[in-house]
């Protein structure tokens, strides 16, 4: 089986955003992106420059740290990055849901797998205008395609008047899928540190507009949430 490139992997701790909130989970970060958005959180995992910090790994060394964190008791397991997508993660998929196991993952919708049918929950999350990249929509459509009717949903991410205006045009081009809203984090933590500084009140400020906006305009499909780890830890690293 092929290595994978792991920035790290954490946990137990809760899913921080989007349709799985709140539920206790490993995280598995995979090293390398396609992408480069401006205000990217975890840096560490996207950037090449920091590719000396990430371990190849087999599929089964991941697995077995998976398992020492959780005790060996099945829970998720979170595949985030960077785009873990551009990685064959079908290995570690099928070894952790022969255990119990079940696997989340996060992506722009860049690049679509196969293996994506077998994950309980595919997030994509297209990124705005603010990101400064720009969407490929034939590939976000192979990639919900490629997940055959799993649970799919979108999140987005909202900085501004100018990406609210974009995830109403998102919404209204996949309506079928369910879509969660979150405030950007405005103060992602610099790539070498642990932990920085977080401007909490600006945070809330921001998740009170989106709030206030989605509902002045009587826009009432979308999940609101504030990034729960964020409110928690703030841009603590690994947790």
């Amino acid at each position: 089986m092929k290595p994978l490139r792991i920035a790290e992997i954490f946990g137990p701790t809760i899913q921080g955003e989007g349709a799985v909130i709140g539920v206790p989970t490993v995280f598995v970060r995979a090293g390398g992106c396609d992408y480069r958005c401006t205000w990217c959180d975890s840096l560490h995992a996207v950037d090449s420059r920091f590719r000396h910090d990430w371990t190849a790994m087999t599929p089964s060394e991941v697995f077995a740290a998976v398992e020492r964190l959780s005790g060996g008791v099945p829970l998720a397991v979170s595949l985030s990055g960077g785009n873990p997508a551009i990685q064959d993660f079908a290995p570690l998929i099928e070894l952790g849901r022969a255990k119990g196991y079940s696997f989340v993952m996060e992506t722009q919708g860049s690049i679509a797998q196969d293996w994506f049918s077998a994950l309980s929950t595919l997030i994509l999350s297209p990124k705005p205008p603010s990101s400064g990249e720009t969407v490929d929509w034939a590939r976000f459509d192979a990639c919900i395609a490629a997940a055959q009717h799993r649970q799919t949903v979108m999140k987005i991410v909202v900085f501004d008047e100018t990406d609210y205006a974009w995830a109403r045009g998102v919404a209204a081009k996949y309506p079928h899928l369910p879509l969660y809203l979150q405030p950007g984090n405005h103060t992602p933590p610099p790539p070498e540190a642990e932990d920085a500084e977080i401007d909490m009140d600006g945070i809330m400020d921001r998740y009170e507009w989106l709030i206030d906006k989605t509902l002045g305009d009587r826009w009432y499909t979308p999940t609101i949430l504030p990034q729960l780890h964020v409110l928690v830890w703030g841009n603590k690293r690994g947790v």
